[in-house]
């Protein structure tokens, strides 16, 4: 029988409500510099700290997410959350992935968004003794202000990913063109399909 190779994991769990090419250039920007073998992105049916009034079918998002990053082996869509109890616990997610895969060894990325909210997360200690928590940099949001509170977590030295799903959800709604933060691929199913376009 063939031995399982054991890998380094980056879960990067979020709506992806769109993705954008800023969550697969983080991705990217992890395997290439060797802070992880694979990312893999982990869509949520519903996020616990978000009301989205606009939140697209999970189904939806995770075809987005597979036809933005198909293109690379080291990325992969995962739909492990849509069988799991809602709303989506990371706590939850990190635990099944380790059952399910004990080969592999899990950490986490976050925005430094999330990092300053990080003690609203459901059983956040266990997180942080058992599993590594990156952080990546987001404008206005100053890792600083938690770094000593979190010494387990690390940053990043990514570059800054200007681009909000929230602000290409807006342009879509205003039929502005939402064309150069996007997928080609993604673009043309969103357009399609008619995709975020009432308000």
């Amino acid at each position: 029988m063939r031995k399982k190779i054991s890998k380094h994991i980056a879960v990067y769990s979020g709506s992806f409500n769109p993705v954008h090419i800023g969550h697969v250039q983080l991705a990217e920007y992890l395997t290439v510099g060797g802070l992880a073998d694979e990312v893999w992105f982990v869509v949520s049916p519903k996020n616990p700290l978000k009301e989205q009034a606009d939140l697209l079918d999970e189904h939806l998002r995770m075809k987005m997410l597979t036809l933005a990053i198909r293109a690379n082996k080291r990325l992969t869509a995962s739909d492990i959350e849509f069988n799991m109890p809602i709303p989506s616990y990371t706590i939850a997610t990190l635990q099944t992935l380790e059952k399910n895969y004990p080969q592999h060894h899990f950490s986490l990325i976050i925005g430094s968004d999330n990092a300053l909210v990080f003690d609203r997360w459901k059983d956040y200690r266990t997180i942080l003794q058992h599993f590594p928590v990156w952080v990546y940099p987001r404008r206005t949001y100053d890792f600083g202000e938690v770094a000593d509170t979190y010494p387990q977590m690390k940053l990043v030295d990514t570059p800054y990913y200007d681009v909000s799903s929230t602000q290409i959800r807006q342009l879509l709604k205003e039929k502005k063109d939402a064309g150069p933060y996007l997928h080609p691929d993604v673009y043309r199913f969103i357009l399609k399909n008619e995709l975020y376009l009432t308000k």
